[in-house]
């Protein structure tokens, strides 16, 4: 059947991104018989479109099941910042694998930040894309850990791109009070994410990867050197199965749910702020701060502010998203009080028990999850690590999966009520 004569159906949340990627959109059929590929990757978000891409590239016949949409989940409707680093930051890692694998880790994390920008040009994605991010302080005491970070980024990382922006120069970076302190990485930048994974599902496409939506995996199956993939009306089989989907995942293997927990978040969108855009962050850049529940914000192409942070450890998210999220914005800009927001959408990030990212092999089954909310080149390095295992090299794979991962304390039940409790205690320290 063409796609032209299928019916036009976005189901996307909505959001921002959606209404402002809505010609970028394209149907695609769900899996209705058996097929036989080499590679079967379960969830079309950024993880899944990377490996698939380095794979096909490599010349492996890829087919990728998605239970809703390219980039439905947190893909397509994260805070759109690429970050440097991981949810943990770097002690974790290095406490656990030793210096010299930490330092390969790290490395892995710098080439994503230029692959990013390699895809963007390779495949002429109009993604809105701007170079820069700060990361701010708002306690004094706080101030401490940018420059300590500064300092361990060039002298145990060889990364001496930072630059620390004292509080008399921060009005030439962003246009508010409430930070003490600042630390700028030029090589970190931020994008439209659904635009961007749109951009990489088309590009996997031409390829030669197979996109099945409304496809959900339901269950798999090991057979010695093969694995089969079932869907409500089709089935894949396999030389090798990747798990891409994160806390999307459900039930197709419980083992991997259980060491991740669903946590909401959220994100408004103003209307266009014009002549006001530019005194909000005369930069460009894209800031958070350095709370353990943090604010982040950018302006968008269109002149509006992004505003996000918050977060629900028992699920779901605030009944009145932009009414929750107003005094937050208003904290941080107190000149936008009262200014309208046009756009509110939540969804849920996915994170393990240390923050920790959780790669792993059983068999000719992978997966990566775990990015706890810094996902955008965390999952450009998934990419990069699953890829190579399937082609050959499991170098890198053989180092993350020596994180330890474990499930969450009190099983499906009890683990997002003990989670919760646990981080009152961080919300409690921001205040003070």
């Amino acid at each position: 059947m063409p796609r032209e004569s299928l019916e036009v159906n976005h189901n996307y949340p909505p959001s921002y991104y959606a209404a402002t990627a809505a010609d970028r959109m394209v149907l695609r059929h769900e899996l209705t018989d058996a097929v036989k590929t080499d590679v079967c990757i379960v969830g079309a978000g950024f993880t899944g479109l990377y490996t698939a891409l380095r794979l096909v590239e490599a010349g492996k016949h890829v087919v990728i099941l998605e239970s809703e949409r390219v980039g439905w989940g947190a893909s397509g409707r994260n805070g759109g910042q690429a970050i440097l680093g991981f949810s943990c930051d770097m002690p974790p890692i290095e406490a656990q694998l030793g210096y010299e694998s930490a330092r390969d880790i790290w490395n892995l994390m710098r080439d994503s930040a230029t692959e990013i920008r390699q895809r963007i040009a390779q495949y002429n994605i109009d993604c809105d894309w701007r170079n820069g991010h700060l990361w701010t302080s708002i306690l004094p005491r706080r101030e401490s850990i940018l420059r300590e970070w500064q300092q361990e980024a060039a002298g145990k990382w060889n990364y001496e791109t930072l630059r620390f922006i004292p509080k008399n120069e921060l009005p030439d970076w962003v246009g508010t009070d409430r930070y003490c302190a600042g630390l700028y990485d030029p090589t970190a930048g931020h994008l439209h994410p659904l635009k961007y994974v749109l951009g990489l599902a088309a590009a996997a496409e031409r390829a030669g990867v197979l996109i099945y939506e409304q496809s959900a995996a339901l269950r798999y199956q090991q057979h010695g050197n093969r694995v089969t993939i079932e869907t409500g009306k089709g089935k894949v089989t396999a030389d090798a199965l990747v798990m891409a989907a994160n806390v999307y995942l459900g039930d197709l293997d419980k083992n991997l749910s259980r060491r991740i927990i669903p946590v909401g978040t959220f994100m408004v969108a103003t209307e266009p702020l014009e002549e006001i855009a530019q005194s909000l962050i005369p930069s460009g850049v894209c800031v958070t701060d350095n709370q353990f529940i943090l604010d982040y914000f950018r302006l968008s192409a269109d002149g509006r502010l992004l505003f996000g942070g918050g977060c629900t450890y028992l699920g779901g998210t605030p009944r009145d998203i932009q009414k929750a999220m107003r005094p937050s914005l208003e904290r941080v800009f107190p000149q936008l009080k009262g200014i309208g927001i046009e756009f509110g959408w939540g969804g849920m990030i996915d994170c393990t028990v240390r923050r920790t990212p959780d790669f792993g092999r059983h068999g000719n089954v992978l997966w990566a999850q775990g990015f706890s909310g810094h996902g955008v080149l965390p999952t450009c390095v998934a990419g990069r690590v699953l890829a190579e295992a399937l082609l050959g090299d499991d170098t890198h794979l053989n180092r993350f999966m020596k994180l330890a991962n474990p499930p969450f304390p009190g099983g499906k039940l009890f683990a997002a009520p003990i989670e919760a409790a646990g981080k009152l205690w961080y919300r409690m320290r921001d205040l003070f």
